[in-house]
């Protein structure tokens, strides 16, 4: 097939010109939905210096993209279905198709530096805020936020697998599939838990609040279907807890459950866990605050609520002992 045909693939996609640097091999593959692409990316300014933004070979590993996975950035799935195997190409795309790259610019450079793409205890509502501005915690991509431009994409096409030629892990599912896993982890995480097995336990619940927390963020803010996957969420968020709890990270519990009390004033079970991680920390009269809050919303924990208060009755007392004897000592 010749560049022109190459160029016709392209044809139909306003803003974009392609310039084959390095010719691939065989013939255009198929890109169906659900097949796995790895392929190196350099994204340059269209200034005078091409000034570099991203480039993967400096990162050291390939991108992976898997077609028709709601991947934010749509036109890059276009791109690569122009390109055959060990082709290299760049892509001058206008500011059409490239608002959205500093939202998925930030996502890859958090996986690059081994941080959590999806920032899943959002302290915003979701992409609403998103676009409201505020700083995505890179100067650059701030910048590009601000005031989108043309950008060149140079992409070199290292992989195509079909479906059946790889293993889909839970990132690489669509929002469909991903609300499918949810329940599936989601019992994973229970029978954890009952075993013992906190931090695997917590580590099923936290994938299944990566994949409600990638869907939601499609939903309008505090309509009906974001409130669903809203409160499917925080019960996974609690049940992540009840594992950080066991596991002594009692800070991460505090922060985690003022975040949902924060949003939703009204769950016992936030203000419980919050409680008894104010408990083990010494903080007596939060925990007696959350303790009374509980009752307030759910009188059918009330027994739990005075097993919990007895504890820290005695727990207190025996830090006043101690503290006794410390000064004891001083004097």
């Amino acid at each position: 097939m010749s560049d022109m045909q190459d160029a016709l693939l392209l044809g139909s996609v306003d803003g974009v010109k392609k310039t084959i640097l390095h010719g691939g091999t065989g013939e255009i593959p198929k890109f169906s939905t659900g097949t796995k692409v790895t392929f190196h990316f350099r994204t340059q300014l269209c200034d005078d210096e091409r000034r570099v933004i991203d480039d993967s070979k400096v990162v050291g590993t390939p991108m992976e993209l898997v077609i028709g996975n709601m991947f934010k950035m749509d036109i890059w799935e276009t791109l690569l279905a122009s390109m055959r195997v060990g082709e290299v190409a760049e892509f001058w795309c206008d500011t059409v198709h490239t608002g959205v790259y500093p939202l998925v610019a930030k996502s890859m450079r958090r996986i690059a530096e081994g941080k959590d793409p999806v920032e899943w205890q959002m302290h915003t509502c979701g992409m609403a805020n998103m676009f409201a501005y505020h700083s995505l915690g890179y100067e650059d991509l701030d910048e590009l936020m601000k005031e989108p431009q043309p950008l060149y994409f140079v992409f070199e096409l290292i992989r195509v697998q079909l479906p059946n030629e790889y293993n889909r892990e839970s990132w690489a599912l669509n929002d469909e599939e991903r609300l499918k896993v949810v329940p599936v982890l989601h019992g994973q995480g229970n029978k954890l838990y009952k075993q013992g097995h906190y931090p695997e336990a917590a580590q099923k619940y936290k994938e299944a609040i990566i994949c409600l927390k990638n869907v939601q963020t499609k939903e309008k803010a505090w309509e009906t279907p974001w409130l669903k996957l809203e409160k499917m969420s925080n019960t996974l968020t609690l049940n992540y807890c009840q594992c950080l709890l066991r596991m002594e990270e009692y800070y991460e519990v505090i922060e985690h459950t003022s975040d949902i009390i924060n949003q939703h004033p009204g769950v016992a079970k936030a203000y419980y866990l919050r409680g008894k991680a104010h408990k083990e920390v010494w903080n007596e009269a939060e925990a007696r605050q959350d303790f009374s809050r509980v009752l307030e919303f759910d009188p059918g924990m009330k027994k739990s609520v005075k097993r919990e208060l007895a504890v820290l009755d005695m727990r207190m007392e025996e830090k006043n002992q101690e503290d006794r004897q410390k000064y004891k000592g001083m004097f």
